[in-house]
């Protein structure tokens, strides 16, 4: 099964690759890594904005780290041309807009790192950051970036 097959039986379809928000490309490849850069829990108008847990909840940021997995899926198939040549999630870094007493931040990347793995088994298993931030662009609940190694 590839890769986009696996993505269409879990119900899901890749949005269009969305356009950066400012001076700055959607991706880099060195090698044989791609340097994402941070996605944005934005898919036409379905937008999760707000700080967590006050604004948005829990689950809520949890699936907004979901919709950025499959924007920056999205760019990574722009790139390469198919996803069934990524050969490792390297690294996960998330960033969550956070009220400054929560500590939630890795159930709310969880979202994220759990989708990778259901959607590419073992090379979806990745290291990770989970961090929280007084703020993040445009009042999204939740940011993410990749770095992934791909075939030659």
């Amino acid at each position: 099964m590839s890769i986009l097959e696996k993505i269409t039986s879990l119900g899901l379809t890749l949005p269009a690759v969305p356009l950066p928000v400012a001076a700055y490309v959607n991706c880099v490849r060195s090698g044989n890594l791609l340097f994402l850069s941070g996605g944005l829990p934005i898919d036409g108008d379905k937008k999760v904005i707000g700080k967590v847990p006050t604004d948005v909840s829990i689950d809520e940021a949890k699936e907004g780290a979901r919709m950025i997995v499959l924007n920056r899926l999205a760019v990574i198939q722009d790139e390469i041309g198919s996803l069934d040549k990524v050969k490792q999630i390297v690294a996960l870094n998330g960033f969550v807009n956070s009220e400054p007493d929560f500590f939630g931040h890795p159930q709310v990347i969880n979202g994220a790192s759990e989708l990778l793995v259901e959607i590419f088994g073992d090379k979806g298993k990745h290291s990770r950051t989970a961090l929280g931030a007084a703020a993040l662009p445009l009042n999204v609940a939740v940011e993410i970036n990749l770095i992934v190694e791909v075939e030659g």
